[in-house]
């Protein structure tokens, strides 16, 4: 079962580093950064596959898009010079308590 938990998180870098590609692509007029973004779902997608063999798709999925949006939030905040606020903070919060509430009290 642990290492489901890998995949799972692989799966999350990997779905991060194809939403950071997507920056770089610019609309896909950049070919490489265009290129990265499918390699990356793709591994990203295929390692939620194994997960589910195990997890609950609604778990792992909610793990897999919420870790995945609030990595992609701070990600935006400190290497895209996103605005941050108070409002912004507060709720990749939530995003990690939903998270944490979806494993613990399940």
């Amino acid at each position: 079962m642990k290492a489901y938990w890998v995949y799972l998180g692989l799966g999350i870098v990997f779905e991060v580093l194809g939403t950071v590609c997507m920056k770089f692509a610019e609309g896909f007029t950049k070919l490489w950064p265009s290129v990265f973004v499918f390699v990356f779902y793709a591994m990203s997608l295929g390692l939620l596959v194994l997960v589910l063999e195990k997890f609950e798709v609604s778990i792992a999925y909610a793990i897999w898009a919420s870790l995945g949006t609030a990595l992609i939030a701070v990600i935006g905040i400190i290497f895209f010079n996103e605005p941050i606020s108070v409002t912004k903070v507060i709720s990749i919060l939530l995003i990690i308590a939903g998270i944490l509430g979806l494993e613990l009290f399940d």
